[in-house]
């Protein structure tokens, strides 16, 4: 009997030892459900090619896998996910073409027909608008169910609850239509789930949530980010026995927590927990040491407002620990030295001060650091001393110089923005592992020959993919003939000294898809070669460079690089060409001339896919062209200070998603632009320094509501200012300054509701200068009657000119209450009475102007009022400092005499005060951050541009980002 056994086993061994040699041949009904479940489908790409009666065997079709014996259907593949085929660096995906990419149309009930499918994946395809079908949900054979991206929205069916043999369930969803369930008792009955992904899913009605996915036993892979969860009571027993996955970024909670749920820190077999975008306050908790397991911590884009505490170093098999932007402050630990696992460590962008702990060294297993945009201050050959790692090779006393190469394993550096100096040490060049090397923005010093890198400090480096040092003053010395040993895809070196010759080793770099090489003193033509070999660039900037020559006539082929920066150089002639493909080009401030006739009209065979457009600051001459039908995409335009004629045209209107166009300082003529009406999209118009006249047509108000800055300065406009602008309820700049208008300000003014938000100062709106500033400017015109009180409503108005009118009356008394003021010109009118009282109340004035009117009487006491020059009140019957004119009780002036030497004068005092704390409310924030320091002197330029050059007699001044910086430096 057994030796009988024996035989049977052998045989059976012996033939399913023959099987991988036995060919699959589909089953014709599984067969007719595939072609039947196909025709359901919209391919755009034609993937299911081989899925046809020409060839009979299903199981070799695109995505099919059979079974190696039975022959049935049991795993589809059809996922659509985005791969690096569609990747863009600049701009990300190319989500059109992959659009084109992915399977859609429905999802055939005939689907169910294929009794034996264990395994279906129809991840990231379009079927966008429907339901989940609740058919799945009488495939009881799926062990893997992959539906996640792929568009569905409403409720997920409870019916997918019968799967219970799922193993792998992945549900989740994008941002725009999230899947609703009522509950999660359906989940209930898998009781072989070990993978649950409901990303995004709203759960807020699921009440016993976390009642139900504990009672899972297999469940290893939780993964609810972003989903919205009920409130909950923290559960006394736990049982996610299996757990060693949870993700629970960017969750909201309806009504919202505002703490850390204690209960995560009771899932001892943890390995990985990701807690990002939660915004949770307070420290992050002690409990945490008792995820001993962790080797992935991520807890990104937090408000912990606390150090890092000593427990997290006591976790001695995290890999990957992501703290960044997490509202830490302290200190970095010695203790840091105890993750000796570690591989990726990111500290970035919190409030970490001091220096980096010398134990970093100990870290051997380290691929990638970011410590980017912290306090730290150490000098360069400090750290370098610390990445020293593991000197195993019986090394000692080395100096930096010899041992930083042993640091083999670090194949990213990050440490932007930080105030690391010292020298560059030759070591570097030693990181023969290096990938990529992010020092920018730093303060590297030394001689002048300490900050040259050569050829050899270079040579070892052959791994190298990207490097950003901008900002560092290094500068590059190397051979003509000189070819790098690495191929870059990434290069960052604005403001290090590379010429005056082209570069031409940037030639070999054929792999690069980002290039800066802005203000590297480069005095020379661009070789026609690099256009060529860098066919495949995403981001070109060669901006503030002496680079000269003829770019229009000297190019091949039209540019065809996305963004394209060659700004502030000394190129000649017409304009290039561009390809389709190209998104921004920023030409300004050079010397093209000519009509930009053949820019513009000559490519009209396809759309042109350009955003931003700026030629500003050129010799261009001509009218502009009426070609613009073709640029459908076109954001942001600006074609000011060129000699441009004639009026806008009408094709211009035909440009629905333009947003903002500058066009001042040209010598436009004729009337306000009729073309500009069709479009209401604006949300920028700058036609100022022009020669438009007529009057302000009424359907300015009634059609641009989106407008946040009008700007028609200095133009030959007349009659009244129209009353439909008071509809346009977020404009915060409004320049008429300069032309003939008349009548009365408007008391409707009131109605501008974005001046009558006083700004917060949050730092997305100074990311944008749009939530800067805001601007009344009617200065030097016609206008009559009083300043109406209404205007005082806009307590968020930040810049108000009256000047050199007709105004009369008194000044309104409620100015007081407009406290964001912080310049004031009512010059040279004729307003008489007192000033009022309340304007002392202006703590944040720093510019005041009321000289030549009927003013009289006493300059109120305020801390800011004192601090002016007398000649700001000149040309009035006023008294009181700063004038030199004493006023007496009886309301008669005498001459002024000095006080006590020794005697304090505290109205002095006071004035003081109140301008330093002024002053550094407004400096401190632009001195913290380059963007809005960036984004406030842009605007500054806009404001103080026509002042400046009627003054200087020029036509180009403008605030250069660097200036902006030495300014605030400065101070």
């Amino acid at each position: 009997m057994n030796s009988s056994i024996i035989y049977i086993l052998v045989f059976v061994q012996l033939w399913l030892f023959r099987l991988p040699c036995r060919e699959s041949v589909c089953i014709p009904s599984e067969r007719e459900t595939l072609l039947k479940f196909k025709n359901n489908l919209n391919d755009p790409s034609n993937r299911l090619w081989s899925w046809n009666h020409n060839h009979t065997n299903c199981c070799h079709w695109y995505g099919v896998l059979c079974h190696n014996v039975t022959s049935h259907v049991l795993q589809l593949h059809l996922n659509s996910s985005p791969s690096t085929a569609f990747y863009r660096y600049y701009d990300g995906y190319d989500w059109e073409g992959y659009r084109g990419f992915q399977f859609g149309g429905e999802i055939s009930p005939c689907l169910a027909d294929l009794k034996h499918l264990n395994y279906l994946d129809l991840s990231a395809n379009d079927f966008e608008g429907m339901a989940i079908p609740s058919f799945l949900g009488t495939m009881t054979s799926l062990t893997h169910l992959d539906l996640s991206y792929t568009g569905f929205i409403w409720k997920i069916p409870f019916q997918i609850g019968n799967l219970s043999n799922l193993v792998y369930l992945d549900l989740g969803s994008d941002f725009l239509e999230p899947l609703f369930a009522e509950n999660l008792e359906w989940v209930s009955s898998m009781w072989k789930l070990e993978y649950l992904h409901l990303r995004n899913a709203n759960l807020s009605k699921a009440f016993h949530w976390l009642h139900t996915l504990q009672s899972l036993p297999s469940l290893t892979h939780l993964y609810l980010s972003y989903c919205t969860l009920p409130h909950y009571n923290e559960p006394s027993l736990l049982n996610f026995s299996s757990l060693q996955t949870l993700h629970l970024s960017a969750t909201i909670y309806s009504p919202a927590i505002s703490f850390v749920p204690k209960w995560i820190f009771k899932l001892k077999k943890l390995v990985s927990l990701q807690f990002r975008g939660n915004e949770f306050p307070g420290p992050i908790l002690g409990g945490i040491r008792n995820l001993t397991l962790l080797q992935n911590l991520d807890l990104f884009k937090n408000s912990f407002s606390s150090s890092i505490p000593d427990c997290l170093y006591g976790l001695h098999h995290l890999k990957f620990l992501n703290l960044m932007a997490s509202n830490l402050h302290g200190t970095i630990s010695d203790a840091l030295g105890n993750l000796t696992s570690l591989v990726r460590l990111d500290l970035s962008y919190n409030q970490l001060q001091g220096t980096i702990p010398t134990s970093l060294g100990n870290l051997c297993n380290l691929r990638d650091i970011n410590f980017s945009n912290l306090k730290l201050n150490q000098q360069v050959n400090e750290l370098l001393e610390i990445l020293a790692p593991c000197i195993s090779h019986g090394l000692t006393n080395l100096a930096v110089e010899n041992h930083i190469g042993a640091f083999k394993n670090i194949d990213m550096l990050h440490f932007y923005d930080n105030s690391i100096g010292g020298a560059l040490p030759r070591s570097f060049g030693k990181l023969s592992s290096l990938r990529y090397l992010d020092l920018s923005t730093n303060k590297f010093s030394g001689n002048p020959f300490q900050r040259v890198v050569n050829e050899d400090d270079l040579a070892n480096l052959t791994s190298l993919r990207g490097i950003d040092a901008s900002g560092n003053n290094f500068t590059l010395k190397v051979g003509p003939n000189w070819l790098p040993n690495f191929q870059l895809s990434y290069l960052d070196v604005r403001s290090w000294k590379l010429g005056p010759s082209f570069p031409s080793w940037i030639l070999s770099q054929n792999k690069l898809l980002y290039l800066d090489m802005s203000n590297t003193g480069i005095i020379d033509s661009i070789p026609t070669q690099m256009w060529e070999a860098l066919s495949q660039d995403l981001y070109l900037n060669l901006s503030h460079n002496h680079i000269h020559g003829e770019i229009g006539t000297t190019l091949k082929n039209p540019i065809s690089i996305d963004n394209t920066d060659l700004s502030s150089n000394h190129l000649c002639g017409k304009l290039p060409y561009l390809s389709s493909d190209v998104c921004r080009l920023d030409l300004s401030s050079n010397s093209f001339s000519e009509s930009m006739h053949d820019f513009l009209c000559n490519n009209q065979d396809k759309p042109m896919r350009l955003e931003f457009l700026n030629l500003a600051s050129n010799n261009l001459s001509g009218e502009i062209p009426d070609c613009w039908m073709n640029w459908t995409f076109l954001v942001d335009v600006n074609l000011q200070s060129n000699h441009f004629v004639g009026n806008l045209p009408q094709s211009m209107g035909s440009l629905a998603e333009l947003q903002a166009l500058q066009i001042s300082n040209n010598t436009l003529s004729g009337i306000y632009p009729s073309s500009l009406k069709k479009n209401n999209q604006w949300i920028s118009l700058d036609l100022g320094e022009n020669y438009l006249s007529g009057t302000i047509p009424s359907w300015v108000g009634e059609k641009l509501l989106n407008v946040k800055i009008l700007r028609l300065r200095s133009n030959s406009f007349a009659g009244h200012i129209p009353n439909e602008i008071c509809q346009m309820s977020l404009l915060q700049v409004l320049d008429l300054a300069q032309n003939n208008l008349s009548g009365n300000i408007l008391s409707c003014f009131s109605n501008l509701s974005a001046m009558t938000l006083k700004n917060q100062r949050r730092g997305d709106e100074y990311k944008n200068f749009l939530g800067l500033v805001t601007n009344i400017d009617l200065s030097s015109n016609r206008l009559l009657g009083e300043i109406p009180r209404e205007i005082t409503d806009l307590s968020g108005l930040n810049f108000l000119n009256l000047s050199h009118n007709q105004l009369i009356g008194p000044i309104p008394e409620g100015i007081g209450n407009m406290g964001s003021l912080q310049c004031i010109d009512f010059s040279r009118n004729q307003l008489s009475g007192e000033i009022p009282p309340t304007i002392s109340h202006l703590s944040f004035l720093s510019m005041l102007d009321l000289s030549y009117n009927h003013l009289k009487g006493k300059i109120p006491t305020g801390t800011q009022l004192q601090t002016f020059e007398a000649f700001n009140f000149i040309g009035n019957n006023l008294c009181g400092p700063p004038l030199p004119i004493n006023c007496s009780s009886n309301g008669k002036t005498h001459s002024y005499e000095g006080s006590d030497e020794h005697e304090v004068n505290w109205f002095f005092v006071g004035a003081t005060i109140g301008f330093v704390v002024g002053f550094w409310m407004v400096i401190a924030p632009l001195l913290i951050c380059r963007s809005w320091r960036y984004a406030y002197f842009h605007l500054l330029d806009h404001i103080l541009e026509p002042y400046v050059n009627s003054v200087l007699g020029r036509k180009d001044f403008h605030i250069e980002h660097n200036i902006a910086d030495e300014f605030l430096l400065i101070l």
